[in-house]
């Protein structure tokens, strides 16, 4: 039975997809796990799978202004034509992404922790 590389990659898009539905978009983002384009995470952008980063624009966004494509970071005068639409990101990407969210309080100046006030007023 000869298969079409066209129903392949549909059914990688679809499989790709249906993993990622229901994911919780603030849970952490690691090197082992899987992620489509255009993934956001607040703070660190949309996910390029191609490229395994995120940026701070849609993959393949178009500027009608520049009539650019963006992609990967840069500015292209064709889309960027790649079959991965998904892939794991790099440890870099990662960490830039870990440190950049918007969505998740990491506490920090301006407060106090446990009920410690530091002054000695009480503790």
């Amino acid at each position: 039975m000869k298969r079409s590389k066209s129903i392949q990659l549909i059914l990688l898009g679809g499989l790709s997809s249906a993993a990622l539905t229901g994911c919780d978009q603030t849970a952490s983002v690691s090197t082992q796990n899987v992620y489509t384009n255009n993934f956001y995470v607040p703070g660190a952008g949309y996910y390029h799978a191609p490229f395994r980063k995120w940026c701070a624009l849609p993959y393949n966004h178009f500027d009608p202004q520049r009539n650019l494509y963006f992609y990967g970071g840069q500015w292209g005068k064709q889309p960027c034509e790649s079959i991965t639409n998904i892939s794991s990101p790099t440890a870099e990407a990662v960490q830039l992404a870990q440190s950049t969210r918007t969505d998740i309080s990491r506490g920090g100046f301006g407060g106090y922790s446990s009920g410690h006030y530091w002054s000695g007023v009480y503790s």
